[in-house]
Formats: C-alpha cells, structure tokens, sequence
C-alpha cells in the first residue's frame, strides 16, 4: 500500500464548489470526504458532524463518521454507544476493521476512536500509516466520510484534516471562537494550500449573523491569506444554527436532535446543510 500522496489522482468534486486535488487515499473512487473541525473545543463540532451524518443518512446516503480525535474521543458520549471495539483496536490488530464499525443512532456509521490513548496525542509515522490504510479501505464502501476531528492546530488534528477534500470549521460568535477559527483557517490555507473553506457558526443569537461574521473572517483571510498575486480564498457560509433549547436537551440526553426534535430551528439548519452539500 502506498500511502504518498499523488499529485495526478483525481478526486471527487467538492460538495464546497471547484474540485480540488485531495490527498490519495487509495486509487479507487468512493466516498467524498469532509473533516468537521474547530479552533477550540466546546463550539458543537461533534453535535454537528452526528447531526449532519444524520440528515445525510436520512437523504439516502452512506455515511462514516471517523471519530479522528484521538486520545480525547467523545463521539461515542455524544451518542450514547458503549463500545467494545475501537480504532486503538484496530490499530493493534486486536480487531478487525468489520468488527469496529459500528452502526449509530440515526441510520449512519461510526469508527469509534479509543478515549485516553496517550500514545495518539502526536502523529507518528505509524499513527499517520495506519489511519490513511483504514480510510483506503472504507472509502468505496460510502458515500460519505465525515472525519470529526479534534480542536485546534495539533499534527494529528492537521493530519486528520489533510485526509479530507473538504473542510467545514465550526465556529461560535464568541470572541475567543473566532479567533481560534481564524487562527486555524489561516493554517489550512498555508500548510495545506486550501483556497477554499467551508464554515458554520453555531449558537447564532440570532438570524444573519452567521452571513455577519463570515463577511468579516472572509476580509481578513483575504487580506492575509490570499493576498499573494492570482490568488483569492474563499470562506463558504455553510450554515447558521442559531442558539436552541432543544439543542442543550439533546445532548444532555445524549440523543440526535435530528431525531427526537426534527422540527425545531437547529434540526431544520441541519438539514439545510446537508442539503447544501448535496447540491
């Protein structure tokens, strides 16, 4: 298996616009890749990508989540699952990949990462072989893989990120959110030569300041960012979940949103944005 990245392999198209080159992860077609990620923790990123796998899920598709926030996993809280089986297992071959995966409430799948792991908190080659190996082989098997990421700009969270043709970061309009969202699209766009990144703010006080706040990222990463001649970027309003009662039920109950309150704000903003990826 070889896990060098090639320039000349085709990707899927971008559910964010224009195609762009996408790290290889193996040479058969499959599943269209989106990391959901954030400059600090506590913003909604894992409520988002469960969520989003849902409404994805209930459109018809496929749908992996790869909990990719190794040592500090807790997609599996968020959802409620007591898993015997993890990623660490799968890495130490106690386990096959079959047996790993795991269905989820809300009609998707999910590869549950291990909570803990001291021995992920940085990218080895071996962590970094193993985890392009096992998307390689979940790729044709999905429509989509949704890698919910860690927070921040750690090797591992970047190279979880670097996996993925397309980025959503979500983001809160608290100061400190937008800082580190700034902070870590700048990152992307430098490391990793992202021209284009998808965002969402979550806990909206109110309608249109999700289109506010990204007027005024999209300004600065022009200026900072895509400042260099015939070059732009280009920061995607996504979606707007304003702030919701039924959002903080949710996950005190350790339920989708999505399933037991579809009707209420952030479960409509949801779907939109599945919508929007589908097209």
């Amino acid at each position: 298996m070889s896990t060098t990245p090639d320039p000349a392999a085709s990707s899927p198209a971008s559910p964010l616009g224009a195609a762009r080159p996408a790290p290889k992860t193996g040479s058969r077609a499959g599943a269209r890749t989106l990391a959901v990620t954030s400059g600090k923790g506590g913003v909604g990123k894992t409520f988002v990508t469960a969520n989003l796998a849902a409404a994805l899920a209930l459109r018809g598709q496929r749908v992996l989540v790869l909990d990719a926030d190794l040592g500090l996993a807790n997609l599996d809280v968020v959802l409620n699952l007591h898993p015997k089986l993890t990623l660490h297992d799968v890495f130490t071959e106690k386990a096959t990949l079959d047996q790993a995966i795991l269905p989820a409430p809300g009609g998707f799948s999910v590869l549950l990462a291990g909570s803990g792991m001291v021995e992920y908190s940085r990218l080895t080659p071996e962590v970094r072989d193993k985890l392009l190996h096992i998307v390689e082989m979940v790729r044709p098997r999905f429509d989509w893989i949704l890698f919910d990421t860690g927070a921040g700009i750690s090797d591992v969270v970047l190279f979880s990120i670097s996996m993925a043709a397309d980025v959503l970061v979500v983001a809160t309009p608290e100061p400190t959110s937008l800082t580190d969202a700034y902070a870590t699209i700048k990152v992307l766009a430098t490391q990793q030569d992202r021209r284009e990144v998808g965002l969402l703010v979550n806990q909206a006080n109110r309608v249109g300041e999700g289109k506010l706040i990204c007027g005024q990222l999209q300004q600065v990463l022009q200026r900072f960012v895509g400042a260099r001649p015939g070059q732009s970027f280009k920061l995607e309003l996504l979606g707007e979940v304003k702030s919701d009662q039924t959002v903080r039920q949710a996950v005190l109950k350790r339920q989708l949103v999505l399933e037991h309150y579809p009707g209420s704000d952030a479960a409509q903003a949801i779907k939109a944005l599945a919508n929007k990826l589908l097209g």
